[in-house]
């Protein structure tokens, strides 16, 4: 059975869970390694942890905070944010972590992702693709790199199809328009994905607000996989609820 994915993101900063809109008004809910063991055990089928002001700042993934949580975790972690060397890699990997999320290091060094493909497995590595809306792309959609700040100069769709081609293993579109607005999933860029990665796993991530919204990436968008953020730090839905609507209405997922 090929299950759809419920996936609660731990968004962080400085160690510290965060949730903002487009990236920026970040309030500090907690602490990722508590909350991420809260969803582990109310049934999220795997977690990914970002550390969304890495890049930014010029370093690396706060390691610490990474292995604070994923010793409280029974299911697979993604780490991403400030993810830029096999070295970086290898570290989360001892750690514990199950996969890697990179976006701007692979946009600087496309190679990243064929040499961390053949390190690891492709089944470790993410590409996680940062998008915005942009008419003077083909497919409309431009990358964004730096925490959302910075144009790429890139269409999104091609270069979907270029990291599949160097060996990434799944593909994590996010709207930078639609994040944390709770007006749904950008449905036509992550369709544009989807169709791109051709057989690659697809996690639409950005702008859950109900449980149609999440339907709807999996239906309509043809996502493998959705990715939560407000709707489960707030309260508004418990993984049981989301999987139960998905459920109802024949969509294959682990209850």
């Amino acid at each position: 059975m090929d299950y759809r994915r419920i996936i609660p993101c731990l968004d962080t900063r400085d160690g510290k869970l965060v949730k903002g809109v487009n990236f920026v008004n970040l309030k500090v809910l907690g602490d990722p390694a508590e909350v991420g063991a809260a969803y582990s055990d109310a049934g999220a089928d795997e977690l990914v942890f970002l550390d969304i002001t890495a890049t930014l700042e010029g370093r690396q993934t706060f390691f610490a905070a990474v292995e604070r949580t994923v010793k409280r975790l029974s299911i697979p972690l993604t780490v991403g944010g400030g993810v830029s060397s096999l070295s970086d890699m290898r570290t989360l990997f001892e750690l514990g972590v199950s996969k890697v999320s990179m976006n701007s290091a692979a946009v600087r060094n496309p190679e990243l992702v064929r040499e961390a493909a053949q390190e690891f497995g492709s089944d470790r590595i993410t590409v996680a693709i940062d998008t915005r809306k942009n008419a003077d792309m083909p497919s409309t959609f431009e990358v964004v790199v730096r925490g959302g700040t910075q144009g790429a100069g890139l269409d999104a769709v091609e270069w979907t199809k270029r990291v599949v081609q160097l060996g990434a293993g799944a593909i994590l579109p996010t709207s930078m328009d639609a994040d944390g607005m709770q007006t749904g999933y950008d449905l036509p860029m992550t369709r544009a994905i989807v169709d791109a990665a051709q057989n690659i796993p697809v996690i639409a991530s950005g702008g859950a607000g109900t449980l149609e919204h999440l339907y709807e990436a999996i239906t309509q968008g043809g996502a493998d996989a959705v990715l939560v953020a407000s709707i489960a730090h707030y309260g508004t839905f418990t993984i049981e609820q989301m999987k139960r609507y998905l459920a109802d209405r024949g969509i294959p997922v682990r209850l």
